[in-house]
């Protein structure tokens, strides 16, 4: 019976979520901080099951597991996998299924939380502190950039729109036919995008076009008083860049789910500014979704084990 390792479990919950009584499976719940732990935890492991991109599997690591022969990722999408390498070394690379409603519902957490300031209240609640100190911003009215318009982006405008947003939007190749369908604008440019909105709202995929996108300079177009939230990747962001225009308060705030190094290290400005609303990488972490991921990676190694492997990367 061949071994696997279900990385990331920090919840542990990962193997009452499906049946994986055909491998010998372990759920490791701590996170790896150095590749040296990572390989001397998975040299005996013939599968590896990864989330996201918390774990990167570049070919420095693939080649010092020579037991790998399956590694699967959730999503069908991992750029931390180092797939050419993969298939040089003869590892199979799966994925799972992976909804977007729960991103979706997070980064409305996220927009809500800093427009009605819910963490400094709240907190001043719980340690009986001013019973009010703060005025929210309301949604009806403002304008919300959407920086894509995919899967994600387009539940968000549609959301917005709920909420009485003027909703605008941007990608690369974003067409006015696409943005009419779903009763969005279609901003002439990202700058014009950064400059007009109250609230900005990252929903683009990680690539070396995308990486850095938004810059000091970009940062600089926004309106002191808008808001920067980024769900999907955290380079698409400079984050020195965002911390310098937090801290000197050239943006109302940022809220964040999604890190450059997870965890995210003590003491980080991300954990201390006041006028950043972060949560530690949630946007996938439902019920639904760890369902999909767990039970459809045991479907992948059933089929990897029958030798005709299905979802491959």
């Amino acid at each position: 019976m061949l071994r696997c390792a279900v990385l990331h479990d920090y919840q542990g919950v990962a193997l009452g979520l499906a049946d994986w009584s055909r491998v010998r499976a372990t759920s490791f719940r701590d996170h790896f901080t150095t590749r040296d732990d990572l390989v001397a935890a998975l040299h005996d492991y013939e599968i590896v099951v990864i989330m996201r991109e918390r774990t990167p599997f570049p070919a420095e690591v693939l080649d010092r597991l020579p037991n790998l022969r399956l590694l699967i990722t959730s999503g069908m999408r991992n750029a931390s996998v180092d797939l050419a390498a993969a298939r040089a070394r003869g590892v199979t690379v799966c994925g799972t299924a992976s909804g977007s409603t729960a991103p979706v519902e997070l980064t409305w957490a996220l927009i809500l939380g800093l427009a009605r300031h819910l963490l400094p209240e709240a907190t001043a609640l719980r340690a009986d502190g001013p019973w009010q100190s703060t005025v929210g911003t309301d949604l009806h009215g403002r304008t919300l950039g959407l920086l894509g318009l995919g899967k994600i982006g387009s539940r968000m405008a549609a959301i917005g729109r709920a909420f009485g947003m003027d909703v605008v939007a941007w990608s690369r190749h974003l067409t006015e036919e696409r943005t009419d369908a779903l009763g969005v604008r279609l901003a002439p440019g990202k700058d014009a995008l950064l400059s007009e909105s109250d609230i900005v709202s990252v929903h683009l995929v990680l690539s070396e076009r995308t990486r850095g996108l938004i810059g000091e300079r970009e940062l600089s177009l926004m309106r002191p008083s808008s808001y920067l939230v980024n769900t999907s990747r955290a380079a698409i962001v400079d984050q020195e860049a965002l911390v310098a225009a937090l801290r000197a308060g050239r943006i109302a705030g940022a809220g964040l789910d999604v890190f450059e190094l997870e965890p995210l290290p003590a003491g980080h400005a991300f954990r201390t500014l006041p006028n950043v609303l972060a949560t530690p990488h949630l946007g996938y972490v439902t019920e639904l979704n760890y369902g999909t991921y767990f039970r459809e990676a045991v479907e992948d190694i059933d089929a990897f084990l029958a030798g005709a492997p299905i979802r491959t990367l």
